[in-house]
């Protein structure tokens, strides 16, 4: 935005009206070129002019420097203004907490520096005493400020044009006096939006009558002026310079989700694009180690070393003791061996030994867990060598992360569940069979020495950057970018945009298929009553398999014997899901839902015989399209997964603590997986997990009891006016204090030990004399006075209180210490209810992120609280939405309550 104080309006511009009236915002949306006006209508084209009666000025020196000033967020795009569509560039609407103000997203303020003239301070004051319309907000809000806001440094840049015809104002002592300025608007912003800690460093800096002088040259000259900060940032740029040199990414983030074309149509993707290929596993090394058949020692070749070598790693595991995988692995073994020569010919499995190369893999191991730290970090630097050119791709002059860049190392194939192939080999795949996707005008990577590629192409309506089959199950396997990527964000957003599209036509598909259950062509029967299974109770399509494939089934493949009908309208389904995982529900359907499965199951029907004999997952697929473009039966799981997620947040307490919150949030998460069968096996660690927060409990516990008992010593009069002070803590006694306090020694005498030998490797290091061994004993000593003290505090009940310790911080001590039992009690509360189900699959595939983070801005929770690191990357498009943003349900919708009854969860007893 542009903004210019002028005297009295009496300006005849063709573009602006004069109006003669004092303090009054005047904008036009167009391109004005008035003489006077700082030329940023091509990037901003919202004007603003504040007429001012009062003051006239009589030079060009007098025009306040804020007219020349450009914000942060100007410089970061000077490219393609004018493509940028007019609401992006608009002012974003007040925020709602008092002292901000909210431009295109952003929270930051910049400060508004203003001349030199004897009546700079009497219109700053004039600005503050506006009206409080909305149209009248103050320019010190509306305009960004000069300085530190929330410890970044903001760039402040002159246009070259306008800076040439004032230059007059950035000499002699004006210099001075902007400078001070400046930081006088900055000490204005809002604190309570800064951390207490900068908060702090502020006010003791402001304490302070000298301030640095800023050079204003570089502002004369129309360059860039970097405003150092309070933390010692500096240039912006030169700051994202060193960060590329250390291999770290930029800080400007490539916002994709700005734009306005995000369809994904199959239209070009990119202009130009590189990368290094793939990185493919080294070429086997033999061990030379040999294994027995019939007790006999057996020499083996290589090939077949290598793929014995993969069956002798698993033994001990579950994969080892299936039939069907020694089967498969000892018919591709023969294959191999057969083209090779052994000295002892093997034709039964039974009469293989494979421990001798286990036992070689477990001693390399132990080898490995006693390497030094500077080992194991060579090695760490090592391998990152060789994989930092594969590990990013260059797409249209932005530097992209790419997802695994790795061609899979051959190996036997486990699968998931009773796979019919688990225990097959995974051939080696060679450059042979890879098919490289590249821009013409970047150079092909090269294959490696005496190989070439399949194809190297240039389609650029894909997203892929190579590609080829693998040979167990014939399936395509692509490498992508990486999941921050912006492709694969495109990706997510639109899926999740998709599902939201939904809401406008569920009406409608709802009532077509509960008219067509009755309908009298048996297909329409079977399409629809489908249709209300993966719309009720979110089942999958389901696809046919073939005999070599595992056998699992979703809705349009179920069989005979995967529905039991029990009248007068329940239904039991029990069938292997995705993974192999069994799905099995006992529901309560419609009566003509119920009807239609009775017919369908009818004979000659039986065990073996598809349910839905006229429907498959395409015809389905196609009927749902007419309804709305992309439309399949995937993208019910979609909207019906955010819809109930949504809903049961909106059940959670505002009044509720954050770990209340967040049992809440983890609770409605939970719901969602059970309604799309989202279940797992209680880990086998699960006890000893839980033990272990119990032991947290009790740790916190006899830590406030210690607190308690310093109160006490302190000011022994509490123990009248707080009697709870004397109360014992629950599930602490005597004998389990003394092996708690004898534990808290051990490991603080092996504390001592380490921190002793890490400083002896410094000192060898730096060549200096390492420490004797009566300096360990003098540190050791001072841990066993440490144990002598808490032992005579247990037989006394009094506990010495650290030096310059009040009753006023013991006391605010003991409050968080309760807080923080009290969190912990619901963390454990949490894991115990949620050992069955797995939340992270709904909540990536699922649940529309930006639910997620809207809930966590409107209730201040942290966004790592629900989110890791790696979401938080994924899902960057969703992380800075508004808090008032809602992922809005269809009036007519099932509420969230129907759908997790109907699915046979009983959102009431919080399972």
């Amino acid at each position: 935005m542009t903004v210019t104080r002028f005297p009295t309006c009496t300006h005849d511009s063709p573009f602006i009206q004069p109006c003669g009236t004092n303090q009054k915002l005047h904008t036009k949306q167009t391109r004005p070129q008035h003489p006077l006006t700082y030329h940023y209508a091509r990037s901003a084209p919202l004007f603003v002019i504040l007429c001012d009666a009062s003051n006239r000025y009589d030079s060009e020196d007098d025009v306040p420097l804020a007219s020349k000033i450009r914000s942060k967020e100007t410089i970061a795009d000077d490219s393609g203004d004018d493509d940028t569509p007019l609401m992006s560039r608009m002012p974003a609407p007040a925020a709602k907490k008092e002292g901000k103000y909210t431009a295109n997203g952003s929270s930051s303020t910049a400060a508004i520096t203003n001349g030199t003239n004897g009546n700079a301070d009497k219109r700053k004051k004039e600005v503050k005493e506006e009206s409080d319309e909305d149209s009248d907000v103050p320019l010190a809000k509306k305009i960004k400020k000069v300085g530190t806001m929330k410890g970044k440094s903001i760039k402040v840049e002159k246009d070259e044009t306008k800076a040439k015809k004032l230059s007059s104002i950035a000499k002699g002592s004006k210099a001075d006096t902007v400078a001070k300025r400046g930081r006088k608007k900055t000490d204005e912003v809002d604190e309570k939006d800064e951390p207490k800690k900068r908060r702090k460093a502020k006010t003791e800096d402001s304490d302070s009558e000298e301030q640095p002088k800023r050079s204003t040259s570089a502002a004369a000259k129309g360059k860039r002026v970097a405003i150092k900060t309070e933390d010692g940032a500096g240039d912006a740029k030169r700051s994202r310079k060193k960060k590329d040199d250390t291999g770290d990414e930029e800080d400007d983030t490539f916002k994709w989700w700005e734009e306005q074309n995000l369809a994904n149509d199959g239209t070009e993707k990119w202009k130009t694009l590189e990368h290094a290929g793939v990185m493919f596993p080294p070429p086997y090394v033999p061990h030379g180690v040999r294994m027995k058949y019939n007790d006999q020692e057996v020499e083996l070749a290589p090939e077949a070393e290598e793929v014995a070598s993969f069956f002798a790693a698993l033994l001990g595991s579950d994969h080892a003791k299936n039939p069907t995988f020694q089967k498969n692995f000892f018919k591709d073994w023969q294959e191999i061996m057969k083209k090779s020569k052994s000295s002892v010919p093997i034709q039964d499995f039974n009469k293989c030994d494979f421990t001798p190369i286990f036992e070689y893999f477990e001693a390399e191991k132990e080898k490995k867990k006693s390497m030094t730290r500077q080992e194991k970090q060579a090695q760490k630097e090592e391998k990152t060598a060789l994989e930092e050119k594969y590990m990013y791709a260059i797409v249209d002059g932005r530097k992209e992360k790419v997802g695994n860049f790795r061609i899979e190392p051959p190996g036997l194939f486990r699968g998931r569940g009773e796979h019919p192939k688990t225990g097959s080999l995974k051939k080696r795949v060679l450059p042979e069979q890879v098919t490289i996707n590249i821009g013409e005008s970047a150079k092909a990577p090269e294959p490696p020495a005496g190989h070439k590629w399949a194809k190297v192409i240039n389609d650029h309506t894909a997203t892929w950057l190579a590609t080829w089959k693998e040979n167990v199950n014939g399936s395509t396997k692509y490498v992508f970018l990486g999941a921050t990527s912006a492709w694969k964000g495109q990706s997510d957003m639109q899926k999740f945009e998709k599902a939201k599209e939904l809401k406008k036509h569920v009406d409608r598909i709802r009532r077509d298929y509960t008219t067509e259950l009755k309908d009298k062509m048996t297909a329409t029967r079977q399409r629809a009553t489908a249709m209300y299974l993966i719309d009720r109770f979110a089942l999958r399509a389901g696809n046919e398999k073939g005999d070599d494939e595992a056998d699992t089934v979703g809705c349009c493949s179920l069989r005979f014997e995967h529905v039991t009908l029990e009248p007068p309208n329940i239904v039991i389904f029990d069938f292997l899901g995705k993974d192999s995982i069994r799905y099995y529900n006992q529901v309560e359907v419609d009566s003509q839902v119920f009807k239609n499965l009775k017919i369908f199951k009818k004979a000659p029907k039986g065990p073996g015989d598809m349910l839905f004999d006229r429907l498959n997952t395409s015809m389905l697929n196609k009927h749902l399209s007419s309804y709305m473009k992309g439309l399949t039966a995937k993208v019910f799981r979609t909207y019906n997964a955010s819809h109930v997620f949504q809903e049961e947040l909106r059940k959670i307490d505002p009044n509720d603590s954050v770990a209340d919150k967040l049992l809440g949030y983890n609770r409605a998460n939970r719901q969602v997986a059970v309604l799309c069968n989202h279940q797992r096996s209680v880990s086998k660690g699960h006890g000893q997990q839980m033990a272990r927060m119990q032991d947290k409990i009790r740790a916190l516990k006899y830590d406030r009891m210690k607190i308690r008992q310093s109160i006490m010593t302190l000011e022994p009069k509490q123990k009248k006016r707080q009697p709870e002070l004397t109360e014992m803590e629950s599930d602490l006694d005597e004998d389990w204090i003394v092996e708690y306090e004898k534990q808290l020694m051990e490991k603080e005498r092996e504390k001592v030990r380490q921190k002793f030998e890490k400083d002896n490797e410094k000192l060898v290091e730096e060549g200096q004399k390492p420490l004797s061994e009566k300096e360990l004993k003098s540190r050791l000593q001072e841990v066993d006075q440490k144990e002598r003290e808490l032992e005579q505090e247990r037989k006394t009940g009094k506990v010495e209180s650290k030096k310059g310790s009040t009753l006023e911080r013991l006391e605010a001590l003991l409050e968080k210490k309760t807080e923080k039992i009290k969190a912990t009690k619901v963390q454990a509360l949490d894991k115990e209810e949620g050992k069955e189900t797995a939340l992270s699959t709904s909540k990536i595939n699922y649940i529309d992120p930006r639910i997620s983070a809207a809930w966590c801005h409107k209730f201040d929770i942290p966004l790592e609280k629900v989110f890791n690191r790696s979401l938080r990357e994924k899902f960057q498009w969703a992380m800075t939405i508004d808090e008032d943003w809602r992922w809005m349900a269809s009036p007519l919708d099932l509420s969230a309550n129907q759908l997790v009854r109907l699915a046979g969860f009983d959102s009431s007893t919080n399972q």
